[in-house]
């Protein structure tokens, strides 16, 4: 890391203590990714499709999907699997993290990563650099981290300062290293069927494991994705399409969203608007994932504000057959999500497939 300027802060953070977990087996649900099957047109002899979702009798609520009982038991085989690699070859993940700025919300964000690498034996890095830096700058120090062995993935914290392109800073992380699955080869890849990408999107790759996990029909189903950003609305809907949902992209533009979204089995939300699909947008029985994170002021509250997702979660509970909360929800499940992202890459450096 040297020539950048004694501005720059580097922080090597060993593996701490190390948690144990009983080992378990991996649950057995398709892939990530989906199955890859051929566009085969079947005309249908059948013009009524009865719906599968279910209408609740008065007063049952929907299943709350625990991400943080998930988040466990996948960082419980994570750790478990960083073990028996480092036993055979005597190394362990490195995870660098670039900061800009002090935005408390960011260096909130890389406390809770750093914390879930630690528990698990994922050594980590952290450059932290001045708002004031220039795009130069920041690219040398990740073009340090691109070069250095022990780092097997690399985190640009998002967002960056006005100045700065994010678009050439993630093109600029090496494909190899982008745990985030924000480079456009990554990009590319999850969005052609028959590749597959390098990493996918923690995020996007979350909510999947939730709907995997909870044994989500998928196949065929009606899906709503409310909200297209390159980092979690496009690559879900890239992915529930690898599923062979029927997806449908609700945004800014969409006339009429509600009526879209009251006929999905699955609806994802990510636009970070509080509150803003209703009880009476969504289907009786649907699934709902939740993947908005806002902060709204509450007196009431000791910090002064709450957390809350897009979806009205009072409304929604007498509606739909099971939904994430906000928090607990997918927010775990996403660093986990990561760290996975980091564990594959250093096993693809190491050579270590068993």
């Amino acid at each position: 890391m040297r020539g950048v300027g004694n501005w720059v802060c580097v922080v090597r953070r060993g593996l701490g203590r190390r948690v144990r977990y009983s080992p378990c087996r991996s649950p057995q649900y398709p892939t990530v990714l989906g199955p890859n099957f051929p566009d085969v047109w079947i005309p249908s002899t059948n013009t009524h499709r009865p719906q599968s979702s279910a209408i609740f009798p008065k007063g049952q609520t929907a299943a709350i999907i625990d991400g943080n009982f998930i988040a466990h038991d996948i960082k419980s085989r994570i750790a478990d699997e960083i073990r028996r690699t480092k036993a055979v070859t005597g190394k362990c993940p490195g995870l660098a993290v670039v900061l800009v700025g002090k935005r408390r919300d960011s260096r909130t964000f890389i406390n809770i990563k750093l914390k879930a690498c630690e528990e698990v034996g994922i050594a980590t890095l952290i450059a932290e650099l001045p708002e004031t830096c220039t795009e130069s700058e920041l690219l040398h120090v990740v073009s340090g981290f691109n070069e250095d062995t022990s780092v097997h993935g690399i985190i640009v914290q998002l967002p960056l300062p006005r100045h700065l392109d994010e678009e050439k800073v993630m093109t600029f992380v090496s494909p190899e290293k982008d745990v985030d699955g924000f480079h456009p080869l990554n990009m590319g890849n999850l969005a052609m069927r028959g590749r597959e990408p390098l990493f996918v999107p923690c995020a996007p790759k979350g909510c999947l494991e939730l709907l995997l996990r909870l044994g989500v029909e998928i196949i065929g189903k009606k899906s709503v994705v409310i909200g297209r950003s390159k980092m979690v609305g496009l690559p879900t809907s890239f992915l529930l399409q690898r599923h062979h949902a029927t997806v449908t992209t609700v945004h800014a533009f969409t006339n009429n969203p509600e009526q879209i979204t009251s006929k999905a089995d699955i609806v994802v939300s990510d636009v970070g608007i509080p509150n803003m699909v209703r009880g009476n947008w969504l289907k009786p029985g649907a699934v709902v994932i939740d993947m908005g994170n806002n902060l709204v002021k509450d007196p009431s509250s000791r910090r002064g504000y709450r957390v809350t997702g897009d979806v009205c979660y009072e409304e929604a509970i007498k509606v739909v057959s099971a939904i994430t909360p906000v928090p607990g929800g997918v927010g775990p499940v996403t660093i986990s999500m990561l760290l996975s992202n980091t564990l594959d890459s250093a096993k693809r450096a190491f050579g270590f497939t068993s």
